[in-house]
């Protein structure tokens, strides 16, 4: 069936307006390769589009799955499991915990997509698994968590051991290493970090910043791209999270990268063709990024190809050699959406600086204030981040890995 999208705006986690994407979608065997490629006026393959992942397909293979694709049976039972479990937000918490009130949205605010019969994204390694992280990238990873613990380790998180939250911590009394900054800068997948002493603290999602490259499994309002061509560039626009959409210019040029000193938050890509496939080179990002433990070493190459009327696929190598002890491979296959029935909001909805976080960090301040009056709890045992993402172990198997 041909996905219909459509957006709403609603309520943001740190400001008023939202993106929402509902989607309904069909299981569907792999699309057969065509030579066959539309052209641009100007002779170059046509990519140019409103392109959607419709199928649900997990970065990593799930445990116990050793094959590449599920057969038609395998994936009508994964939808029926995947439709009985709960979807964030969906819980009930025990009234009057800290869980009852952190969950912000239900399954309404979020795209679910059936099952894709492709078991994971990596195509290499074969087994489907992210190749093991190196050492060094052990360590920083460990010296990041156990800060985390640290700053978890006076609430009712860690004291009740919710899942999640406090794994390999130890309840006691606040840490005094509340007041050290973080080893590492809070960027997406490491924070939030349980302190509100400036919005750094809170992690690139709240800050609506959490537009990030690469980009695979699009978070919980699905994985839209708008592709426009030009003589000489190639234009995508990301439809990320919560309206933090962000706009990426690819030039079409033998001309060399920025120099290593120059860092940009998505890194720096130079495109060229190779037949019918765009091929990007992406480096130089910024240490502040953060993709799976990868920041300032990255090396991200994309292979775009339309392999048929209506689909792309997108075959990207990531190496980073800090981080990873062997280079990986992603496929992903993007379905043509209809132009006219579909909306693509470009603005900001979601953007650094709004209102929600200033009020977050107001609230911060008033906290101590009251806990230094003696009129209430000290805010180290408040729970603002990190506080487990699924307390009853619900939630949609697929669509968290």
């Amino acid at each position: 069936m041909r996905l219909r999208s459509f957006q709403l705006i609603g309520v943001a986690s740190v400001i008023a307006l939202v993106s929402v994407t509902m989607v309904l979608v069909s299981g569907r065997a792999p699309a057969p390769a065509t030579t066959a490629a539309p052209r641009t006026p100007w002779g170059e393959p046509d990519l140019q589009g409103i392109w959607t992942v419709e199928l649900q397909v997990p970065l990593e293979r799930p445990a116990g799955v050793t094959k590449e694709f599920y057969t038609e049976a395998e994936v009508a039972e994964l939808d029926k499991q995947r439709a009985a479990a709960a979807h964030f937000g969906d819980r009930i918490a025990k009234r009057g915990t800290e869980a009852d009130v952190s969950g912000a949205y239900n399954s309404v605010f979020f795209s679910v997509r059936r099952t894709g019969r492709q078991t994971s994204l990596i195509i290499d390694p074969p087994d489907g698994k992210l190749p093991p992280l190196t050492p060094e990238a052990q360590k920083r990873r460990a010296a990041f968590r156990q800060y985390q613990l640290a700053l978890m380790q006076a609430t009712e998180g860690c004291k009740n051991k919710v899942p999640g939250a406090c794994e390999g911590g130890t309840y006691g009394s606040p840490s005094p290493r509340r007041s050290e900054p973080p080893p590492e800068y809070p960027s997406a997948g490491v924070g939030p970090i349980n302190r509100a002493d400036g919005p750094e603290d809170r992690g690139l999602s709240e800050r609506c910043m959490s537009g990030n490259l690469p980009e695979f499994n699009g978070g919980f309002t699905g994985i839209h791209r708008r592709i426009v061509q030009s003589p000489g560039a190639v234009n995508i626009f990301y439809d990320s999270g919560q309206g933090q959409g962000w706009t990426r210019m690819i030039p079409i040029t033998n001309a060399p990268h920025l120099p290593p000193h120059v860092r940009q938050w998505w890194g720096d890509s130079r495109g060229r063709w190779e037949g019918n496939t765009l091929v990007v080179d992406v480096n130089n990002f910024s240490p502040k990024a953060d993709f799976l433990g990868s920041r300032e070493n990255l090396h991200y190459v994309e292979r775009w190809t339309r392999t048929g009327p209506e689909i792309l696929e997108l075959v990207a190598t990531l190496e980073d050699p800090t981080t990873w002890t062997r280079p990986w491979t992603v496929k992903q296959e993007f379905n043509l959406q209809d132009n006219k029935a579909n909306r693509i909001y470009t603005e900001p909805r979601c953007h650094e600086g709004n209102f929600g976080m200033t009020a977050l960090l107001a609230g911060a301040r008033a906290a101590e204030k009251a806990f230094t009056e003696g009129r209430g709890p000290d805010p180290a045992t408040f729970c603002i981040g990190g506080c487990g993402v699924d307390p009853e172990g619900v939630l949609d198997p697929l669509a968290l890995r």
